[in-house]
């Protein structure tokens, strides 16, 4: 385990190039299900080590491809989700709830390990049996699915339905951005046509760019079809234009940080 605290050094015309605010990384975190290790790295909200608030107990964000997602160091082609910035942000002005991030980053398994194969299956098990008890134990989290968040992109978004999906008393809230519905014959959208059951208690956040649109559109549609409602336990957004990277990401994070984490829900 590693703590870091780092602040902005943003000159004039310049985007941040460090970490804003605290964060821990536990390196080489290992899963028994998987056979494999990665990094994890756990951000914290400013009054987290408070000594007024040592009693307070926090809803928390799981996001996928851990690496890309507030350090531009170890992030894709050098450009981050600046998901910690948006959260403080947010935070300072009122918007949303004081969260905890967890980020989980990907492995050379990533492909298998975010989709409904045999090792993504074994993935969302080592997020429920593994790593959540883990982030549990040794953090003020707040544990129930009401509070507990899953986001990614592309196959991350794949994954985290498949997550809220199959484990909604886990995972109460999915964001799911740029997602790969179309991946194994639309075998996401396919597992919702075909479920008869009662609605599961889930929200979920889709989104996309000029990327899968036409997945995006029938997964929105299908889920409204079993008794989501817009606004209410399911958003849906589309960015006209935007490409497929994690610029676009960051540049729509607010919105399902919004959604899940909002002051007063």
């Amino acid at each position: 385990m590693k703590e870091v605290t780092k602040k902005s050094r943003k000159k004039p015309g310049q985007d941040i190039e460090e970490i804003v605010g605290k964060v821990i990384y536990h390196k080489e975190f290992s899963s028994t299900l998987l056979n494999n290790k990665r990094d994890v790295i756990v951000w914290l909200p400013q009054g987290y080590a408070s000594n007024k608030k040592k009693d307070k107990h926090y809803p928390v964000l799981y996001m996928h491809d851990g690496q890309n997602i507030m350090d531009p160091k170890t992030a894709y082609i050098g450009k981050d989700w600046r998901v910690d910035e948006t959260v403080l942000k947010l935070i300072r002005q009122k918007k949303i709830k004081e969260i905890i991030i967890v980020g989980i980053y990907n492995t050379p398994e990533r492909l298998d390990e975010y989709s409904w194969s045999e090792t993504g299956q074994n993935y969302l098990k080592f997020l429920i049996k593994e790593l959540k008890p883990f982030v549990d134990q040794n953090y003020r989290t707040l544990t129930d699915a009401n509070n507990t968040a899953i986001i990614g992109s592309s196959m991350g978004g794949l994954i985290s339905f498949y997550a809220s999906w199959h484990y909604p008393e886990v995972f109460g809230m999915a964001g799911c951005m740029s997602s790969s519905f179309y991946y194994n014959n639309d075998r996401s959208i396919v597992q919702v046509i075909d479920y008869n059951g009662q609605k599961k208690p889930v929200k979920f956040y889709i989104d996309h760019g000029e990327d899968g649109a036409i997945r995006g559109q029938k997964m929105f549609l299908e889920l409204s079809k079993k008794g989501y409602v817009i606004g209410q336990d399911i958003d849906y957004y589309y960015a006209p234009g935007a490409e497929h990277n994690e610029k676009e990401w960051a540049a729509r994070m607010e919105r399902p940080l919004m959604f899940f984490f909002k002051n007063g829900r």
